[in-house]
């Protein structure tokens, strides 16, 4: 398979994954499915990993590797396949970037579920019920968050989606590294150039 067509099929991934994860952080903001102040929110959603780390700082990388299928490489200092390997070698720094982005999200959320949600542990009283991750084998422990309903289970989905979807996210971002040291290096098979000088 071409590096072009091959970081076009990654491109087509992280989109669909990017905009899921905007959507899981745009959900935590209402936890329990539940319109609650501000202040009761888990803190870790307002640092925003999925809308921000996994979401727009993954549109770029994604959008470039989109075009690289399509990239003209003629007329660079009259070498046919010099711009096709100046973009397969600048994918490398957007993928670098996707690997960040998606590398804050996974951290954000990981933290996140440690630490548990924020909720109503007494009437009028909000907190951090659980220490450590110590609600993560013991359900049990769930029934300490009185409000908002089911806020343990939402809290813990949707971050687990941020941070499956971060790590795929660095799983493709960096197997674009290696495709385009590839391109960079060997050439694109599907040259563009050279097909069509024999019609001439």
């Amino acid at each position: 398979m071409c590096s072009g067509s091959f970081a076009k099929c990654l491109g087509i991934t992280l989109l669909p994954l990017a905009i899921l994860c905007v959507l899981c952080n745009i959900l935590l903001f209402f936890p329990g499915g539940e319109m609650v102040n501000k202040e009761n929110i888990t803190e870790e959603v307002f640092y925003c990993g999925g809308i921000v780390g996994s979401g727009v700082l993954m549109i770029f990388p994604a959008l470039v590797f989109l075009g690289l299928k399509n990239n003209d490489c003629c007329g660079c200092c009259g070498n046919e396949s010099c711009g096709r390997r100046f973009a397969m070698l600048s994918s490398i720094l957007f993928a670098a970037v996707g690997v960040l982005g998606a590398g804050y999200s996974i951290i954000i959320s990981a933290v996140a579920i440690n630490k548990g949600p924020k909720c109503e542990v007494k009437e009028g009283s909000w907190g951090y019920p659980f220490s450590k991750g110590d609600y993560l084998s013991n359900n049990n422990l769930w029934s300490l968050c009185q409000s908002p309903s089911n806020v343990v289970p939402w809290h813990l989905t949707l971050f687990s989606m941020l941070l499956i979807m971060g790590l795929i996210q660095v799983l493709l971002c960096a197997v674009q590294v290696v495709n385009g040291l590839l391109g960079a290096l060997c050439g694109d098979c599907c040259g563009c150039c050279g097909g069509s000088d024999d019609s001439s």
